[in-house]
């Protein structure tokens, strides 16, 4: 019987995938005919910010809806801020310009990464710092983007979208030169049109997605993710809660360990 169930779960796992994927489809032909779309954009501070058409609208409602507000996504707790590294910025070198491999535990699932210290030392050395002082541990992953990009963003403790670590940095490294971030793909969120403003935040790609670079540039590409993609795949696929902001079933980091 456990077999029997775990193939109809299987079963019915696989078509939601491949409705998923057809709807992708659907949505990036849309894009590709309607001239001047600005397909998305992922910011921290306001919010991360995801648009169709020609209007700008805030993760922290469905990405399709027009004219959506760029405000922080809402919380029902005040969780408390944390401050990383002392609230001093570290130094790139100690990204040692090597792969870094890790594996980010959470509550829907383990998800393994690989970072690249040679390609965006900074944003590297920034979260490896942070990753062993314990600074993402037991933090809710705040925000999932479903429709126009396909993100899952995490590292502000206060799960608003307006935390950090008490400092501020860049510039951008490693941007794709196409816009185009693969599915696995591990980057840094900012402030809209603002270079210099990476802080803790980041994102999870679970599916390719078109980011249109802004007037600071593209977005900080920093790691892939080697095994658990379809962690986050499932974490999408449930979609958000009823504020339309978070997954419909909290995600919880329990812990990083890089090494």
């Amino acid at each position: 019987m456990s077999s029997k169930r775990d193939r109809e779960y299987e079963r019915r796992r696989h078509e939601k995938w491949v409705a998923r994927q057809a709807a992708a489809r659907t949505q990036r032909r849309r894009q590709q005919v309607v001239a001047g779309v600005v397909v998305g954009a992922l910011v921290l501070g306001t919010g991360v910010v995801a648009a169709v058409a020609l209007t700008r609208g805030d993760a922290a409602t469905d990405a399709a809806t027009p004219a959506a507000t760029s405000t922080p996504a809402p919380s029902t707790t005040a969780l408390p801020a944390r401050t990383g590294n002392g609230g001093v910025l570290p130094e790139a070198a100690l990204a040692e310009d090597r792969t870094w491999s890790g594996t980010l535990t959470t509550t829907a699932g383990d998800v393994e990464v690989e970072l690249d210290g040679a390609a965006a030392p900074q944003a590297v050395a920034n979260f490896v710092t942070l990753a062993q002082e314990g600074y993402f541990d037991d933090t809710q992953c705040h925000r999932l983007v479903t429709s126009g990009i396909y993100v899952l963003q995490c590292g502000d403790p206060t799960a608003t979208g307006s935390g950090g670590p008490g400092y501020a940095w860049g510039p951008i490294e490693n941007a794709p030169a196409d816009d185009v971030y693969p599915a696995g793909t591990i980057a840094m969120a900012r402030v809209g049109g603002d270079g210099e403003s990476m802080g803790s935040q980041f994102f999870l790609v679970y599916e390719e997605s078109q980011i249109p670079s802004d007037a600071a540039g593209g977005y900080t590409v920093f790691g892939r993710i080697t095994s658990g993609l379809d962690v986050v795949q499932a974490i999408a696929d449930a979609g958000t809660g009823a504020d339309g902001v978070r997954p419909v079933t909290d995600v919880i980091i329990e812990g990083v360990e890089i090494q």
